[in-house]
């Protein structure tokens, strides 16, 4: 009797286990298909343009839509090049986004290592005013800039998009800041007592740990300079100081607003930096941004 006790408790509890199994996996199959669907939203836009850059003008504006190009046509991707100035609206891109995130890296990880790992009367209420300045809009601080701006005579140059990372930026500040607060201070101290230097603190142990984090502020910056519209289109009047995001609208609004497979296969070859360095880099970025909030 006792053993057929056992066997009906163990047959019971095997049963409750392969319930709680099959209920977990149709949990992460609604929770794999809600995934798959919002990503596909999300990835739509993308294969649109995409298609698009492979059509002629004629299959662009076919009805029904067809998202397959018959044929394809390869030749939009070269001929977008040479029909704009595309290189050289290129390169403004690189330059600006390139110096942005050599500035903001520098001086965002100095000013986040003196809020983290430095005592001083007043660092807390400094710290604070500096993230409030995170709820400013924009359009509130754009006429004053402009007009300093247009004192220094900078605006028509690239300056004003490129100067003003030296100052730092409060969102990437508050990232590092994070990031540095779950280093140990003993490693800090006991650099003191070796007779490391603050600076030398910072570079030799500090900077040398917190590499996802320096990259996720890096990866952030270029995202946001390369993809950057109405700064250019405020600051540069010039066809010569162009980036690719104003290059493209100012050039197809008055010469080719017809060339749409042109307008797309140029997009197109935009977009391509931006996702090949999220794919070489995506596990440091993920990586950054989860360890940031470790630690109040």
């Amino acid at each position: 009797m006792t053993n057929q006790t056992q066997a009906f408790t163990i047959n019971d509890a095997g049963s409750s286990a392969n319930q709680r199994i099959m209920r977990i996996n149709w949990q992460r199959l609604i929770v794999y298909c809600l995934l798959i669907l919002i990503s596909f939203i999300f990835f739509f836009p993308f294969l649109f343009l995409l298609s698009t850059s492979l059509k002629t003008g004629q299959q662009i504006f076919a009805v029904p839509l067809n998202l397959v190009p018959n044929p394809i046509a390869w030749d939009n991707y070269p001929q977008a090049i040479e029909f704009i100035p595309f290189l050289k609206y290129f390169g403004n891109s690189v330059w600006i986004t390139f110096w942005n995130i050599l500035f903001t890296v520098i001086s965002s990880s100095l000013v986040a290592y003196g809020f983290s790992r430095i005592q001083w009367y007043g660092r807390d209420v400094v710290f604070g005013l500096v993230i409030a300045t995170l709820m400013i809009p924009l359009t509130v601080v754009l006429i004053p800039q402009f007009l300093i701006f247009r004192n220094l005579g900078w605006v028509g140059t690239q300056n004003p998009l490129i100067i003003p990372a030296l100052a730092g930026h409060p969102f990437f500040i508050f990232l590092l800041r994070q990031f540095y607060r779950t280093i140990p201070f003993e490693l800090s101290e006991a650099a003191r007592i070796d007779g490391a230097s603050e600076f030398g603190i910072f570079w030799r142990i500090i900077l040398p740990l917190t590499r996802p984090a320096l990259v996720t502020v890096g990866l952030f910056t270029f995202l946001w300079n390369w993809n950057d519209f109405f700064g250019p289109m405020i600051y540069l009047n010039k066809d010569e100081n162009f980036t690719l995001a104003v290059g493209l609208y100012q050039y197809f609004s008055t010469r080719g607003n017809s060339e749409w497979g042109l307008l797309m296969a140029a997009a197109a070859i935009m977009i391509a930096p931006v996702i090949v360095l999220f794919f070489f880099a995506q596990r440091t970025f993920i990586k950054g941004i989860s360890v940031t909030g470790l630690k109040g």
